[in-house]
């Protein structure tokens, strides 16, 4: 099974603009290549449709409308590949405004960023040291969960 994130953002900015904004954000990071970062991490950028059964919908109060999905490559570092997430995400929260989740697979939330407030995930083993120095955003620490299906 693929280890996936997904950054869901309820955002005014077309799916086409958040793309070419990651991209930016790779390329000054220095990580980036055509479709994937240098570490093996896949990137798409999809336009996403309102869907009432939606978790980040239901649970969360908002609705995406881009969503960017990371796929880690399982034959590489998966820890640095998670930080390399986290700058991207950093670089990109920095440039689009708009409601924001970033979570693993409906389990587990990474962080969240609602009504401009950025909220980080309470859990020492997603948020060490170095990851949480990689946000260039001021944030509060809380842990939030989508409800069980």
């Amino acid at each position: 099974m693929a280890i996936s994130y997904h950054l869901e953002l309820a955002t005014r900015s077309l799916s086409g603009t958040v793309a070419r904004e990651i991209r930016d954000v790779a390329g000054e990071l220095g990580v980036s290549d055509p479709a994937a970062t240098t570490n093996g991490t896949w990137i798409r950028v999809v336009g996403t449709k309102p869907r009432p059964w939606n978790p980040v919908s239901a649970d969360l109060g908002f609705t995406p409308t881009v969503s960017i999905a990371f796929q880690l490559d399982k034959e590489r570092d998966i820890s640095e590949q998670q930080d390399n997430v986290i700058r991207l995400v950093s670089g990109l929260l920095a440039r689009v405004a708009g409601d924001t989740v970033l979570h693993h697979q409906f389990e587990e939330i990474w962080l969240l960023r609602r009504d401009g407030v950025l909220t980080v995930s309470e859990q020492q083993d997603i948020w060490p040291p170095q990851r949480l120095a990689a946000l260039s955003q001021p944030f509060h620490r809380q842990t939030h969960t989508f409800a069980e299906v």
